[in-house]
């Protein structure tokens, strides 16, 4: 047909119809079953319309445009669960088509096909490399394809997508599954975003001899992503069955889905809970019940990082037999087959107790979901349990009634018992609110007029005969409204409404009194177990409190924490003020007041982070710290310390991690890859987080020496408000940036239980009129209230070219806990009241120095004895004068320096040490092997001090810490060491006689028990010994003056 031909597809196939029509008794009874028509216009690709006898010879438009000896390659009987209907598109490679469930109408989703035809390169190309390619440009365009049709098609679901490679390639099929994980990162999000959960790569390979070359293998590459963030990925060769069936084969172990299911079986319609899956995906979260395969995926992630890091530190090792050793080590290290378990937390009624069970998803009976889950991390590979509370935000809205509260509360109740971490992941609209249905639909108005009711009202009430179906439903007694009885103007009999109670719970206050019940365990939860907090969907009112009280909260782009939305908020205000929720409550916002710990691109981000963030706590309250393994540790804990803070303006963030430089990796102060900053966005003079040193968790903080500016927003509902951009000078604590060291110092503490180092390098506090205002004062002393609460170890550095004086040194002086803290100086560093310059402008002024230059120079000296001479000419004396006032003039400046220097020598690390105010002068190059066996030492020490003064109540820590120093004493009568200053040897001592003592602890307890009770029987009557005896059993009574007959 001519290039310019003006009919489009529609019209052709109109007319060929038409055609078709008139022939169709010659084509029966030549029994011609399928006529296909060909369109060639020059240079586009040909038209191919079928028509078939089995429909009339009417145009089957599900192959519009293929071949008919192709058609099957598109796999179409796959679809008979579906009534389909192709969308035609520019693009004749694509076969697009929206199915409909012939089960459920609302089940609607696109199938897209796509046939890939023999080709030649036009260059040398490797295969697998063309495959990648041909594919990541097919995928490109149907997704292209699948943004317009979604617009007709808005409520789509669980797409998928199938493409066919038809050429045979000869290539190894291994090499595939690498390049397709690599179309996950590239395309992942559009793809989730288009809702397409399902995708098959199906292609030819040629096997096996010459001989075979006949007769390739189907393989077929299967992506599933029904969450958007756990894809799995199965492959497949399809194979013929003993009837001559082709079948699915399974190459993954354990099988995949399709493993054993005929090629040709028909696509599933949506299961019963993908409804609700995407219900909760279009309000921009995941599925409640989608979460445990997360916290899977975030484990498998994490022992991916360890090895990554574990496998650069054994390339990076110059010794071959250390490396080859390490790499033996590291290859056993291997992650547990099952990194993952997870049981749903249920209310039993007849215990009264919350018990562990593998209940079927979405069987929940409220908006409120929890797990115990084990994880096996790299640092805990026997598993750890951490208690997971979610709200479904598919169930009512995600709000809080009663019974939710009820599961919230009995759940964290239950990780406190048993002194779990509990992650609460937040997705809800606030306390429910709800009216009385069944009252609604009965109350009627006792119209003023009832002739004209513009009149308005004068009360509410329930007909005798309704209030009589109450009953009857109630089981004769109503309680859902409370009334009085009146008689109305006819006389008939009214029930007045007095108040509605509603015959449901969880219509009002009892959803506040219900939040106020999880408020107050939450608050008690952050203080005894560790608590996390990820805002995973909207977070309103007492969904918001929740956030703030488990303190520690991770925030997902785009999710807002509010206490009242937007749209009520421009209702209060008469006017459209704010635009969205997210200008009251998003990360712009909460991540920078400090709300927000951290913030997370997306869900999965979001629960890598908390899993990372368990990785630094302790497996249960009061247990000890998780160290990392060595093989997967990756850094050596007695290391050079390569990068040392500059003396002025810094990143802190590079002494403590490390940094790559021109000249390759300076090493910093913590294992390498551990450092992660929290609070980043808040106060950022002081910087906060958790690493790890030699492989052991302790949280951090450090002082940014640089400027920053602290940037407050404008109100939008107010028009006189403007954006206020703040300096803040490093190196000084104001009120935001000394609230947030306390409130780093009380998570740490809390919960957490982790030892703290705090790399100190401030000049003082900012005590302006702003900052005295906004209670610097306040949030300083809120650092001495956390400090002196501290129950592990803490240790103040002062770090080489830095300085702690005044107010700054009072809040972190040991003094404030000595039995916890200790505080070492770097040779470099200084600390006083003021800084030299204030000093010698109050203790070293001008007249100090003229006496010290009198004392020191020559010439005035001898200018100044020349002036004090009675006979000296007046001339003379005015030379000299002149003389001596140039000379001191000259010679000002250089003492002034000398002044300076010597006022600069009283705040030399040596003098502190001297003065007992820190415990040693370190290097910071040696720093970290000191400070990772003081760490080991005290962390070791610890337990034992603990067990020994709860022994003894009345003794002191000091007298239990001589103790220790005695055992050691006696376990190395030969060696010179000393307890108090050999760290390593302590360590090394605490850790190979933990048997022994564990024996000493023991005898040392009984002994502590039988003093109490013999100066408790030595203060005791003897009528009161002689009746304690009686009350024992014959027995134990027996037992007892048999023994102390054999005294």
């Amino acid at each position: 047909i001519p290039q310019d031909d003006p009919f489009d597809d529609d019209n052709w196939s109109s007319r060929l119809q038409e055609f078709t029509a008139r022939h169709a008794a010659a084509l029966r009874e030549g029994g011609v079953r399928r006529v296909t028509f060909v369109l060639q216009r020059a240079g586009q690709h040909p038209g191919t319309f079928t028509y078939r006898e089995n429909i009339d010879f009417s145009e089957d438009e599900t192959i519009r445009h293929i071949e008919p000896g192709l058609a099957y390659q598109l796999e179409l009987p796959r679809l008979a669960n579906f009534d389909i209907r192709p969308c035609f598109n520019d693009n004749r490679q694509l076969h697009i088509y929206h199915g409909v469930s012939k089960q459920n109408a609302a089940d609607s989703r696109f199938f897209v096909r796509v046939l890939v035809r023999p080709g030649r390169l036009s260059t040398a190309v490797a295969t697998v490399d063309y495959l990648i390619s041909e594919t990541d440009r097919l995928l490109s365009d149907i997704l292209d394809a699948l943004e317009i049709l979604a617009a007709e098609h808005p409520n789509s679901d669980c797409n998928h997508l199938f493409i066919s490679f038809l050429p045979i390639f000869n290539l190894d099929a291994s090499h595939f599954e690498p390049a397709y994980r690599g179309f996950l990162e590239r395309h992942g999000k559009r793809l989730f975003r288009l809702r397409v959960t399902a995708a098959e790569i199906r292609f030819l390979v040629q096997t096996g001899s010459e001989e075979a070359m006949a007769m390739p293998t189907p393989f077929r590459f299967c992506i599933f992503n029904k969450s958007g963030f756990v894809p799995k990925l199965e492959n497949y060769i399809e194979q013929r069955d003993e009837g001559g069936e082709w079948v699915f084969q399974s190459l993954d172990s354990p099988p995949g889905a399709y493993n054993g299911m005929r090629v040709a079986t028909p696509h599933q319609p949506k299961e019963w809970l993908q409804p609700r899956r995407y219900k909760a995906h279009i309000m921009g979260t995941t599925y409640v019940y989608d979460f445990p395969d997360l916290f899977h995926q975030a484990v498998s992630v994490q022992w991916a990082r360890a090895a990554r890091a574990a496998e650069a530190a054994v390339e990076s090792e110059p010794e071959p037999e250390a490396a080859a050793a390490a790499a033996a080590a590291l290859a056993a290290a291997q992650p547990p087959r099952r990194l993952l378990e997870a049981r749903e937390l249920v209310w039993d009624a007849a215990s009264q107790t919350m018990r562990e069970t593998d209940r079927e998803a979405g069987r929940n009976t409220c908006g409120m979901v929890a797990w115990v889950l084990t994880l096996r991390t790299p640092e805990a590979p026997g598993g750890r349990r951490v208690v997971v509370v979610a709200n479904d935000i598919t169930f009512k809205i995600g709000s809080f009634g009663v019974e939710e509260d009820a599961v919230f509360f009995r759940a964290t109740q239950y990780a406190r018992a048993h002194g779990l971490p509990r992650v609460y992941l937040s997705a809800n609209s606030g306390a429910r609110i709800g009216l009385a249905e069944e009252i609604r639909d009965l109350f009627q108005p006792s119209w003023r007029d009832a002739a004209d009711p513009s009149q308005g009202i004068e009360y509410l009430y329930v007909s005798a005969d309704d209030y009589a179906q109450l009953a009857a439903r109630e089981g004769g007694q109503v309680r859902s409204v409370i009334t009085d009885e009146v008689a109305g103007p006819d006389g008939e009999v009214r029930h007045q409404l007095r108040a509605v109670v509603g015959a449901t719970d969880g219509l009002g206050v009892e959803n506040l009194q219900g939040s106020a019940l999880i408020a107050g365990e939450t608050a008690r939860a952050y203080d005894d177990i560790f608590t996390v907090t990820l805002v995973t969907c909207r977070s309103v009112g007492i969904g918001a409190y929740l956030v703030r009280l488990g303190q520690r909260a991770i925030q997902i782009e785009g999710q807002p924490i509010i206490l009242t939305g937007a749209p009520a908020l421009n209702k209060v205000l008469g006017r459209d003020v704010y635009s969205s929720n997210l200008q009251l409550g998003g990360t712009q916002i909460m991540h920078k007041n400090g709300v927000a710990h951290l913030t997370a691109e997306n869900d999965f981000a979001g629960v890598c982070k908390i899993v990372r963030w368990l990785a630094f706590v302790p497996r249960t309250r009061d247990a000890p710290l998780l160290p990392v393994s060595a093989p997967l540790l990756g850094d050596a804990p007695d290391r050079a310390v390569a990068y040392e803070p500059p003396a002025g303006p810094s990143d802190p963030r590079l002494f403590l991690a490390g940094v790559e430089t021109a000249d390759g990796w300076r090493s910093g102060f913590f294992d390498r890859g551990s450092f992660v900053e929290t609070l980043g966005g808040w106060a950022r003079t002081v910087v906060t987080g958790r690493a790890r040193l030699g492989g052991i968790p302790i949280g951090v903080i450090a002082v940014e020496a640089r400027t920053v500016e602290n940037i407050v927003p404008a109100d939008p509902a107010n028009a006189a408000s403007q954006e206020q951009v703040l300096q803040e000078a490093g190196t000084v604590w104001y009120p935001n940036s000394a609230f947030k060291t306390a409130q780093a110092i009380q998570d740490f503490n809390a919960g957490e239980q982790l030892p703290l180092i705090i790399f100190a390098n401030w000049r003082g506090f900012s005590g302006g009129q702003r900052d005295m205002f906004f209670e610097v004062l306040k949030y300083g002393a809120l650092i001495v209230d956390a400090l002196t609460k501290y129950r592990q170890p803490v240790f103040v550095y002062i770090v080489p070219n830095g300085e702690l004086r005044g107010g700054a040194w009072v809040v972190v002086d040991p003094a404030i806990n000595s039995d916890m803290m200790e505080m070492y100086a770097d040779e470099k560093a200084r600390g006083g009241v003021l800084e030299p310059e204030g000093i010698v402008e109050i203790k070293f002024r001008k007249p100090q120095m003229l006496a010290c230059m009198e004392r020191l120079d020559d010439t005035v000296r001898a200018l100044r004895q020349k002036l004090v001479d009675p006979e000296l000419p007046p001339a003379e004396r005015a030379e000299a004068k002149r003389r001596l006032d140039a000379r001191e003039k000259e010679l000002l400046p250089v003492y002034t320096q000398m002044a300076v220097q010597f006022a600069d020598l009283h705040d030399r690390a040596g003098r502190m040490v001297a003065k007992g105010v820190v415990r040693q002068e370190l290097s910071w190059a040696s720093s970290r092997a000191f400070f990772y066996y003081r760490l080991r030492r005290r962390l070791l020490e610890e337990p034992v001090c603990r067990a020994l003064c709860a022994a003894a109540p009345g003794l002191s820590r000091q007298a239990a810490l001589a103790t220790v120093a005695e055992w050691f004493a006696a376990a190395h009568p030969d060696a010179a060491l000393d307890y108090g200053r050999d760290d390593r040897a302590v360590a090394a001592w605490f850790d190979g006689a933990a048997d022994d003592i564990a024996a000493k602890l023991a005898a040392h307890s009984a002994a502590m028990r039988a003093a109490a009770l013999a100066a408790s029987l030595d203060a005791a009557e003897d009528d009161a010994v002689a009746a304690a005896l009686q009350a024992l059993s014959p027995e134990r009574r027996a037992q007892l003056l048999a023994r102390l007959g054999e005294q």
